[in-house]
């Protein structure tokens, strides 16, 4: 018997230390929801309409969904987050069997420069350029694939975004 309580004291303790680094509520020591943030719409310097407004939008679902800071949705925020999406790439990562020109396939990166501001003191709290992509598979038309794989594009780009911002030490 004394074999089986010492098993489960040992497994008890092995179980228990796992957890040790865990911590809960924001990384960055920040109390969640002390301060709000205000996302001002993203500027869009490329080619490809929509992003902006698509990439604005992830964010604010990502903050919101975070919850280390409550989003600012009625006078401003004391976190205020700009953006200008500097670059949209695409690039074939597989090709056709029988074409060896065409694309099966494209890694599609989106690049936007965030700047984030302590809007009493006027401190940069980010300033830097952040990246976001996709994969796309081409099916019987390339504009439509690009069309539909936006919100992930866009939703990987909020997401590195908000991990700067919620997990940064500033």
């Amino acid at each position: 018997m004394r074999p089986l309580i010492f098993f489960a004291i040992c497994a008890t303790a092995i179980l228990s230390t796992g957890c040790a680094g865990y911590h809960l509520g924001p990384a960055n020591g920040a109390v969640a929801g002390e301060k709000s943030i205000e996302i001002v719409p993203f500027n869009n310097q490329t080619l490809q309409p929509r992003l902006g407004d698509a990439v604005t939008q992830a964010l604010r679902e990502r903050l919101q969904t975070d919850g280390t800071y409550h989003l600012a949705t009625r006078g401003p925020g004391d976190v205020v987050v700009t953006g200008v999406i500097t670059d949209y790439h695409r690039e074939g990562v597989s090709f056709l069997r029988t074409d060896v020109a065409t694309a099966e396939n494209y890694r599609v990166d989106l690049t936007a420069h965030v700047t984030a501001r302590d809007r009493v003191t006027g401190k940069v709290l980010l300033d830097k350029n952040v990246n976001g992509y996709t994969l796309v598979q081409v099916g019987t038309d390339l504009t439509d694939a690009e069309r539909q794989s936006l919100p992930l594009l866009a939703e990987d780009l909020a997401r590195n975004i908000t991990e700067l911002l919620t997990e940064g030490a500033w």
